[in-house]
């Protein structure tokens, strides 16, 4: 299917716009750790479901160790650590915030893909960065004394900071399992093993530290946020993950990486109608120009 790469990676930003915000609304009832806990457990089961329907058993056994090595460090390394200062970074900026500053994501791809791949960075590309990072910092200095979710300014840089984590974890995240998709590997397959193996990273740590009964206490408390986390889940985990795996096995990790990284323009909307957000032009503008760095990152 021609532009299928493409196409998935737009579904993708779509999908990782709209799951944030539920996401987010989730976060500040029960705390980021708790919602990271959660999704990847649900998320874990439907898939294992979904897999055993598919192909008769609810993990690919018949998967080679390889592959199990590369899907296992995208699913700990991007869905687990990644995420765990993604979501961290909702609850403390808001989703638009957090999304922008995801968006220099494919800026560390381009370095794997030279440190790893031998590809090179050309003049324009370098510039391409030089403008992503500004419309960044344009945005981020700008914020005046609108600060997210009434954060001091201590608050908002530690928030700034997992963002930052956040978009290593997604780089990492993506490269291993571009690598663990190699000879046209099906894409459920390996989004199944990259969700159980984190699943399994995250609960296991959960029950070592003794925080599985107060997970299951705060999520009993909270109903409203189980349906929120439920429906991001259906949305972000699964959906936009499938079609991310999608787009950077049908596709270059770069192009993928940048198309994906258009979260922040569908954002702008619903961070001011939904969150109440004030925007100004100054965020608008800086957003704009991020984007448009992204983009001819792997387009010039």
């Amino acid at each position: 299917m021609p532009f299928l790469g493409e196409i998935a990676a737009i579904g993708t930003s779509i999908c990782f716009s709209i799951g944030p915000t539920f996401f987010t609304l989730a976060g500040r009832k029960t705390g980021s750790v708790v919602v990271n806990r959660s999704r990847l457990l649900i998320a874990a089961l439907i898939l294992m479901a979904v897999h055993w329907v598919m192909y008769g058993t609810p993990l690919p056994f018949d998967a080679g160790p390889d592959r199990w090595i590369w899907f296992t460090l995208s699913g700990v390394l991007g869905l687990t650590l990644g995420d765990a200062a993604l979501f961290q970074a909702f609850v403390m900026l808001g989703p638009r915030i957090t999304m922008l500053i995801f968006a220099v994501s494919p800026i560390f791809s381009a370095i794997f893909g030279w440190f790893f791949f031998g590809e090179t960075t050309t003049l324009y590309q370098i510039l391409a960065i030089c403008l992503t990072l500004g419309g960044i910092a344009w945005v981020t200095i700008n914020q005046g004394d609108e600060l997210p979710n009434n954060l001091d300014r201590k608050s908002y840089s530690k928030g700034l900071f997992f963002a930052f984590i956040a978009a290593i974890g997604q780089a990492v995240g993506l490269f291993t399992a571009k690598m663990g998709l190699v000879d046209n590997y099906s894409t459920i397959s390996g989004i199944v093993m990259r969700m159980v193996t984190a699943m399994v990273a995250i609960w296991i740590w959960t029950i070592l530290s003794g925080k599985a009964k107060e997970t299951y206490q705060t999520l009993k408390e909270n109903p409203t946020a189980v349906k929120y986390i439920f429906i991001a889940t259906l949305i972000g985990p699964i959906t936009g993950v499938w079609l991310s795996l999608v787009s950077v096995q049908a596709s270059s990790l770069g192009v993928a990486s940048t198309l994906q990284a258009l979260p922040p323009i569908f954002l702008l909307p619903i961070s001011y109608f939904v969150f109440k957000e004030k925007i100004n032009s100054k965020a608008i503008f800086g957003t704009l120009i991020a984007i448009i760095g992204v983009g001819l990152l792997f387009l010039v």
